[in-house]
């Protein structure tokens, strides 16, 4: 003790690197050194030693940091300490020096000793510095380092609770105070924070009247401060006004002593997570409608995720294809029937010649496979759950849903064509007494609307025919629309009635949206990512707040239920009318909250209780330069592209009429932000305390009584896909080899359709079987998830492509067997849904092991590709096709062993690593040739949450090594040709035929005959990848649940014009951790008189 005293003495005579390296070498692990300063600590008896010793640590600690804090507590000093200070304070008064010491010692070890709290409670250190605290609370220089402990200590629940019972919520109260500089301040409200987390001492803090006081501080401070000096002092005191809120009683308080005006009139309010009971829909039993569920509002927020990505598959067996077939062969044989291409079916859809005709039958004769004979009935494989939730009339009425004209009453029709609207005791329209004649070219009629009112369309069934309203001279009533087939030749309205009739949905729909029936065209000029205006989301939550501080203004009118059929109510034309009962609509409920503003609820997917997100929904009766803002309030994902420019898409009915019919991107003031509404641990997936998101937009309307159609992305229903399929069937030529069959039948009694496109065999071929056997297969699918509907623009111009007669496309034809599934998930489009099917379920997690009854297209589109690999044609590529919410651009998800094991720390051999880098060929080419395409974008990491996906199934168990999912963004993209715009219909069909012309390049590098440039480019591959590797973070990013990463929404943080201050350290944390809670605020919800809508930290 001696020897160190005087090394203590003799500090500043010591040549610096001299003193640096005894310091360094006192606090090693190996030196010892530390244990001979705790065990003199621990032994001597003498004040002034101790001073000296404790004196010593506190300067080897400040200095050291966390490496020296770590070898000190490891050595027993917390203990030390704790025991010091409990046998010091046994004969008061305490040495304040002594004091001062051990407290600021135990503030660096409670950074590094997280059983600091424990140890403490079990030496009966609490009350110790609770007395320190209580007896010093003027002398600021004890006072400060003790509350630092006590801040410490509060962060254990139970230490908390005992620390509130010994009236520590009181002492802290005394410490906080109106405005003013002292450095307790700050620590006192985080201590008692800290404290309030106990639902105990919120209760107990209530009860005292504490949170009427705190509001009168926060005032105070608000008022003080206004060079915003003091934001993180401001922003504790509401950070205790959040924990007492989280209690019902600690909201009753808050608004009993008018809390939300307050924080409304200070306009800095950032922290207060308050929620109160409002109903949302949940999952329904049958069809669109069901019970609601009751959120638990006193639900616990979930901790948060790690920041560490433990989601990459490390386990090299899994990444290692499977050498086994995973199914018997005769289980596989009955899919024979889709590979007619490849066998001797092929020859009854051409003609041949009788010498060719001998030729094959010698093949026939040769071959090893066994074919039956043509004569032979083959089915196709059928799902064989029988539809048993859908309506079992195929053919129903149909209506074409209109409002009335805003024109004068001089141009409406004569009163007898308004029968044309049905009454509820009228037969619907016979549909074949309905003749659709096209207006010529540049000609209108703008009263189209009146004509029609609202026309019913009948299939007719058995024939018979069925009175109907007609004109006066008793002819056929006359639908007239415009004329785009030279813009649009794949769409025709009455073809697009006679798909509607055969397609099946849970709720039976009668009615046919007008996007979907005129068709769209897409625009010609560009349309840019909408520059977000800064504090726009602010504005829009405070205009929520202003539900609870202006009630009078909320009118709470229910216009628009699903779950009850008499909405909506007239009311003299004052209100929107809204409709979603049509194909892939999906809105359930509209409540008109102000004038001009409405609440829209989304129906979830069928069978499930989550995954709101699609909507596509009718709009009316509007009137036209008014600013009418609508909140979707029950959105699941915790960020969108709404946040980084895209907008909705509207498509309007007088502008189709007047030879416009576009859906454009539209809306302004938009954002996406957290709100108070709480899903429940059942709607959340078992994890507590989610919540929903808003999601606003405001639109002006052009025209009076328009009929206005709103959309989260540009539809594409399977009655269009029909429809297409139709169409493309009669581009078929003598050159092209084009088959549809049905692959499956749906849950929803739906069909499946499986394309099969290929060249036909050149007529100088003596063994045209064997050209399609020479002929590698593509295998391609899309819209397993509904909502994704970008995925079928790209899947539709694929086909085009592949159909077309360009020297390429029949180039590609001759290259390849295409088998393409242009909709693995029929039964969720054509409901509504955005991720699943009937069955609740996502289907591409089912590809692991997928039932034939509830994911039969999954199931029939693994066998497929399982009989593929039984009889030696594993396709050489696969593509499954996306959309993405949170990314910009095109881009692929791949698979390799390498890259991802590169993402882990993981020892693995050379040899476990090696793998062909071809993997990599097509979105490189892709890369060079689709201006919306990123291949910095691109991932090739295998994870766990992914391993049931189509991409890694298809991967690992078919052992296709170019196996690919595809996504294309919902918004716009950021480089490229496209860069700064919005993607439209146009640019995806160019991604689908983009991806075909990448396809025909790839034959090159797969051909033997270009094996030597093959090989010279796979050492561009390995350059690429090795580069790739040493760029941090190239790859996307992995993910723990459902929804992809896009870092979180920042807008610049500004409270006043001359304000200078530095960012907020804390609040600087928030904005950079992705995962961080929100923090929401209190207001008034339209269908619950209060509710909760949220203040991101990165709003002010």
């Amino acid at each position: 003790t001696s020897q160190s005293f005087e090394a203590r003495i003799i500090k500043d005579s010591l040549p610096l690197e001299c003193y640096m390296k005894t310091r360094k070498e006192v606090a090693s692990k190996s030196s010892g050194g530390m244990e001979i300063i705790l065990s003199s600590l621990e032994n001597t008896q003498d004040l002034q030693t101790t001073l000296n010793i404790l004196a010593i640590l506190n300067e080897l600690l400040t200095v050291g940091g966390g490496c020296r804090t770590g070898v000190f507590v490891s050595k027993g000093g917390t203990a030390l300490l704790l025991q010091l200070l409990v046998g010091s304070s046994k004969d008061p008064p305490a040495n304040e020096e002594l004091m001062l010491h051990i407290h600021s010692l135990l503030v660096k070890v409670g950074l590094k000793d997280r059983k600091l709290g424990v140890k403490a409670r079990l030496n009966g250190a609490l009350n110790v510095t609770l007395n320190l605290v209580k007896y010093n609370l003027q002398n600021h220089k004890l006072l400060l380092p003790c509350l630092q402990v006590l801040r410490v200590y509060s962060s254990n629940l139970v230490n908390a609770v005992s620390l509130g019972k010994s009236g520590t919520l009181e002492i802290m109260f005394e410490i906080i105070g109106p405005f003013s500089k002292k450095s307790t301040t700050l620590v006192a409200l985080d201590t008692l924070a800290s404290l309030l987390k106990s639902g105990m001492n919120a209760r107990r803090a209530v009860d005292r009247g504490y949170l009427p006081t705190l509001l009168t501080i926060y005032q105070d401070w608000h008022r003080n401060d206004t060079r915003h000096r003091h934001v993180v002092i401001r922003k504790s005191i509401l950070g205790c006004i959040k924990n007492l809120t989280n209690i019902k009683l600690g909201r009753k308080a808050f608004i009993d002593a008018n809390g939300m005006r307050i924080l409304y009139n200070t306009s800095t309010v950032r922290k207060c997570w308050i929620k109160f009971h409002f109903m949302l829909p949940a999952c329904p039993d049958t069809g669109s409608t069901g019970q609601y569920l009751q959120p638990n509002y006193e639900e616990v927020l979930s901790k948060e995720p790690p920041t560490t990505n433990d989601d990459i598959e490390t386990d090299i067996n899994k990444l290692r294809p499977i050498q086994m077939n995973t199914r018997p062969f005769d289980e596989l044989r009955a899919y024979e029937y889709f590979f007619r291409d490849l066998t001797i079916f092929f020859l009854s859809f051409v003609t041949f010649t009788p010498h060719i005709w001998k030729l094959i039958h010698v093949v026939i004769r040769c071959d090893h496979f066994l074919f039956c004979s043509q004569d032979d009935d083959f089915e196709s494989p059928r799902s064989v759950i029988p539809p048993s939730s859908v309506n079992s009339e195929l053919h129903r009425p149909i209506i074409i849903p209109t409002t009335p004209s805003s024109l004068g009453p001089q141009n409406r029709r004569p009163p007898q064509e308004d029968l044309l609207t049905p009454k509820p005791d009228e037969s619907p329209l016979e549909l074949d007494s309905i003749s659709i004649s096209k207006r010529p070219e540049g000609t209108s009629d703008p009263d189209l609307v009146c004509s029609l009112g609202r026309l019913v369309l009948d299939a007719g069934v058995n024939g018979g025919s069925v009175d109907g309203p007609q004109d006066e001279g008793g002819e056929q009533a006359v639908l007239e629309v415009p004329d785009t087939a030279a813009l649009l030749p794949l769409h025709d309205p009455d073809l697009y009635l006679e798909m509607v009739k055969s397609t099946r949905s849970v709720p039976a729909y009668t009615e046919v949206g007008y996007p979907d029936y005129f068709g769209h065209v897409a625009l010609n000029l560009r349309e840019p990512i909408l520059e977000r205006v800064y504090g726009v989301q602010r504005t829009k939550i405070f205009q929520d707040i202003e539900r609870l501080i202006h009630p009078s203004d909320i009118l709470d009118k229910v216009v628009y239920d699903l779950d009850n059929q008499s909405c909506p109510v007239t009311d003299n034309g004052e209100s929107l009318k809204f409709n979603s009962k049509f194909e892939s609509g999906n809105l359930r409920k509209a409540i008109q909250v102000r004038k001009f503003e409405y609440d829209l609820i989304l129906n979830s997917d069928i069978n499930s209780n989550h995954y709101h997100q699609w909507f596509y929904f009718e709009v009316g009766n509007m009137r036209p330069g008014v600013r009418y803002r609508f909140n979707i309030i029950n959105c699941e994902k915790s960020n969108s592209q709404f946040n980084y420019g895209m907008q909705v898409l509207m498509y309007s009915v007088q502008d189709a009429i007047n030879g416009s019919p576009h859906w454009v991107r539209t809306g302004s003031d938009i954002c996406y932000y957290k709100n108070h509404f709480s899903r429940s641990s059942i709607a959340a997936g078992g994890q507590k305390g989610k919540s929903y998101f808003t999601l606003t937009f405001t639109v002006t309307f052009q025209h009076k009584d328009d009929v206005c159609y709103f959309a989260y992305h540009y539809p594409y229903t399977y009655s269009m896909l029909k429809m297409h399929l139709q169409k493309l069937s009669a581009l078929r030529t003598a050159q092209i080899y084009y088959r549809q069959d049905d692959l499956c039948e749906t849950l929803g009694g739906n069909s499946c359709p499986l394309l099969t496109i290929t060249a036909m065999p050149g007529s100088s071929s003596n063994d045209p079987i064997s050209q399609f056997r020479s002929r590698p297969v593509v295998f391609l699918s899309a819209r397993v998830h509904p909502g994704e509907t970008n995925s079928s623009w790209v899947m539709k111009g694929t086909l085009e492509y592949l159909m077309s007669c360009s020297p390429q496309a029949q180039s590609l034809r001759e290259s390849y067997i295409f088998k393409i599934i242009p909709m693995l998930n029929p039964d969720g489009v054509i409901n509504g849904n955005h991720r699943c099917s009937l069955s609740g379920e996502d289907l591409n997690r089912q590809w692991q092991n997928p039932n034939a009854e509830l994911h039969p297209t999954i199931y029939h589109a693994k066998s497929l590709l399982q009989y593929l690999r039984a009889t030696g044609r594993t396709p050489l590529v696969f593509c499954d096709y996306h959309g993405h919410s949170r990314k910009k651009n095109v881009f692929m998800y791949g698979c390799s062993i390498k890259e991802t094991v590169w993402q882990t720390n993981v020892n693995t051999s050379t040899c476990d690593l090696h793998e062909d880098l071809g993997y990599r060929t097509l979105p490189k080419l892709l890369s060079q040739m689709a201006p919306a395409f990123s291949l910095s974008s691109c991932s090739f990491v295998v994870e766990r949450s992914k391993e049931a996906t189509a991409r890694v199934v298809v991967w690992r168990e078919i052992g296709v090594q170019r196996s690919y999912t595809m996504e294309s963004t919902l918004c716009g993209c950021d480089q490229g040709k496209y860069k700064g715009l919005q993607i439209g219909t146009s640019e995806l069909e160019e991604m689908g035929a983009q991806f075909c012309l990448a396809l025909l390049r790839l034959k090159r590098f797969t051909s033997p005959l270009e094996l030597h440039n093959h090989n010279s480019h796979l050492l561009d591959m390995e350059t690429d990848l090795i580069e790739t590797r040493s760029i941090p973070n190239i790859t996307s990013p992995t993910t723990y649940v459902l929804e992809e990463d896009e870092p979180a929404f920042l807008e610049e943080v500004d409270y006043s014009a001359e304000s200078n201050d530095e960012i907020d350290p804390d609040l600087e944390h928030d904005l950079q951790d992705n995962h961080a809670p929100q923090t929401p605020i209190l207001t008034q919800s339209s269908a619950a008189k209060t509710h909760l809508t949220e203040i991101e930290p990165d709003s002010f």
